[in-house]
């Protein structure tokens, strides 16, 4: 099996709504996306596929979100802004463009959330 991997951050606000806490208040973060691609087979070049192309896909599904107040941008106008809904949306945009596996998003460099689909279930 081989695996890639990119990085790629964003700045954003956001709020959790109903938690019981200080991030129920209006604060931001300066996000960490990781994003990790899959295949048992390298393609013809050698690789499982190209690093920039995944930057690009990645770098395009967070545009809307950089530099926004994420409660008020979709989908997160209506779904919680939490990192595991940011995660999966990511895993879900991204894995229907290229053989995303993973997505690892960091709040802060010691909190992050995951999303990936379980092979077993």
């Amino acid at each position: 099996m081989y695996e890639v991997k990119i990085v790629r951050h964003f700045a954003a606000a956001h709020r959790v709504e109903d938690y019981p806490g200080n991030c129920e208040r209006l604060h931001g973060h300066n996000w960490r996306v990781e994003v990790v691609a899959r295949r048992k087979e390298l393609d013809g070049l050698g690789m499982v596929m190209d690093f920039r192309k995944l930057k690009e896909l990645t770098q395009r599904a967070l545009e809307p979100f950089d530099h926004n107040y994420l409660n008020e941008t979709p989908p997160f106008d209506r779904l919680n802004p939490t990192a595991e809904n940011i995660a999966r949306h990511l895993y879900e945009v991204l894995s229907a463009a290229a053989p995303v596996t993973r997505v690892d998003v960091y709040e802060t460099d010691t909190s992050e959330a995951s999303y990936f689909e379980d092979e077993d279930a």
